[in-house]
């Protein structure tokens, strides 16, 4: 027998918690199954299971060798996984998880993902909320901020860029401020997560101003500040992202552009997440790979001068 299957045998018995359950889970006979973990046991010179005539426990050398075992197992799988992919068809259910604020830069390019790949379809679910991607099976999640989980593979989408932009018709009323400090007389769109407050914080070459901005309306939800924006409502800090079809389509002018804007230190990147037990499936492939053109592959509108130069940029969006 190849050691690869006396490890598989002994990752399983480990799993069950016996050889008898072990042996129905492999359809092997359990003298089989006990011969394997024995075998084992001799080439490595330790035992790796407590037996009792009641249960089996892991020893602690074989709690080392079983935790080194799934690693190389599970690494394995995905390997397999991810080199059969290239030849899968991309159809069937992606099921996708998305921060609310990126719900509506995604899904109205989805007809170009589709259009190469009829077969395919989405279930979509918007949440803010880290959900663990295992237990409600999901293929694929967009993040923002640090990941630090070790079972989770991410993918940069976005850096932290932010802009601040406006209406031209609350513009024309309020006029253009051209310095961070003139947005103290200017009707701030206030994001109130938490962590977040109202101090945006503008830097150029080596100096960095903080500005106390207020306003009339505070949201945790950012496409409901874009909302109020579109509706001449006030001033917003938002991620470039979000508003590149109402820049490109002239709803919205942005201001300051030779700043760099944050709400606050150490603002958040966007990321694509999936689960790495599960491999890197061609659907998730090609979805992770749209979502990093979406993201990157277009630009954002120049601040205009003033309100006579606002008008939509030229060419489509890339």
């Amino acid at each position: 027998m190849d050691d690869f299957t006396r490890i598989e045998t002994f990752i399983k018995v480990a799993e069950v918690g016996s050889f008898s359950a072990a042996a129905r889970c492999t359809d092997s006979s359990i003298s089989s199954v006990a011969r394997q973990v024995q075998s084992l046991e001799e080439e490595l010179g330790i035992r790796l299971l407590n037996r009792s005539t009641r249960s089996l426990s892991l020893t602690e050398p074989g709690r080392m060798f079983y935790d080194r075992a799934c690693a190389i197992a599970r690494d394995l799988s995905n390997a397999k996984s991810e080199a059969t992919s290239f030849q899968d068809s991309v159809k069937g259910v992606l099921r996708i998880l998305l921060r609310v604020s990126t719900g509506t830069t995604i899904v109205p390019a989805l007809p170009r993902l589709l259009a190469q790949y009829p077969e395919l379809s989405f279930d979509i679910s918007l949440t803010d909320e880290r959900l663990d991607l295992v237990a409600n099976n999901i293929d694929v999640a967009v993040w923002m901020g640090h990941i630090p989980d070790a079972e989770i593979v991410a993918r940069r989408l976005s850096p932290s860029q932010r802009i601040v932009c406006a209406s031209p018709k609350y513009f024309a009323q309020k006029g253009l401020p051209e310095r961070p400090e003139e947005l103290e007389g200017h009707n701030c769109l206030l994001y109130s997560a938490r962590s977040y407050s109202n101090v945006w914080g503008f830097a150029k070459n080596d100096d960095r101003q903080e500005i106390k901005v207020r306003g009339n309306l505070r949201s945790d939800n950012g496409s409901v500040l874009l909302s109020a924006a579109l509706a001449d409502l006030g001033i917003i800090m938002v991620h470039e992202w979000m508003v590149r079809t109402p820049l490109t389509d002239g709803k919205l002018v942005r201001v300051l552009s030779d700043y760099s804007v944050s709400p606050k230190a150490g603002d958040a990147e966007l990321y694509a997440v999936y689960p790495s037990s599960r491999g890197l499936s061609r659907k998730v492939r090609i979805f992770i790979d749209f979502l990093v053109e979406l993201f990157h592959g277009q630009d954002v509108q120049p601040e205009v001068a003033g309100l006579s130069s606002v008008a939509p940029l030229n060419g489509p969006l890339r």
